[in-house]
């Protein structure tokens, strides 16, 4: 191999890894957006299932106690999902977080009637396959979070509104 062709090789290999990188680099990022939205997405549905629960109370006085308890969990859930999507958003070069405002509703909506315990549970139930199909897709400590929000729907499901 001559010097020239040698040194051909080395620029093209040079350049060939770079691109590699780059790309590498382009993918990890969409994932870690994939994952983050999947984030925002069960916390959302928490914050839902937690204010459903503290409705239905009006409904069941005699439910309170697993209610209130499925209503402060799920707060917590959505608290923790909270943490991590705020852990991913990262920090500026100048040591500020990243904020976001709620967008503004053109016009107040009236709220909604409590839910009955059925709506509950299929709350909890769309939120508890949601979690699991998450889990599935996530890693690390994103799908862990999102198993054991998963497993404790389940657990609401079948002993605490039983």
């Amino acid at each position: 191999m001559s010097r020239r062709a040698a040194l051909r090789l080395a620029a093209v290999s040079a350049v060939g890894a770079t691109g590699v990188a780059l790309l590498a680099g382009c993918t990890e990022d969409t994932n870690d957006r994939a994952e983050v939205d999947s984030l925002v997405a069960q916390s959302q549905l928490a914050r839902r299932d937690a204010a459903g629960a503290a409705a239905a109370i009006a409904l069941h006085p005699d439910r309170s106690a697993a209610l209130d308890l499925v209503r402060v969990q799920r707060t917590a859930h959505a608290d923790a999902l909270d943490a991590e999507i705020a852990r991913a958003a990262g920090t500026y070069p100048d040591g500020t977080t990243p904020t976001t405002s709620p967008s503004a509703s053109a016009a107040p909506t009236a709220p909604a009637p409590p839910p009955t315990l059925d709506q509950l549970r299929a709350e909890l139930a769309e939120s508890q396959r949601s979690a699991a199909d998450s889990a599935r897709t996530l890693s690390g400590y994103r799908a862990g979070l999102s198993a054991s929000i998963s497993a404790a729907c389940a657990t609401y499901l079948a002993v605490v509104l039983s």
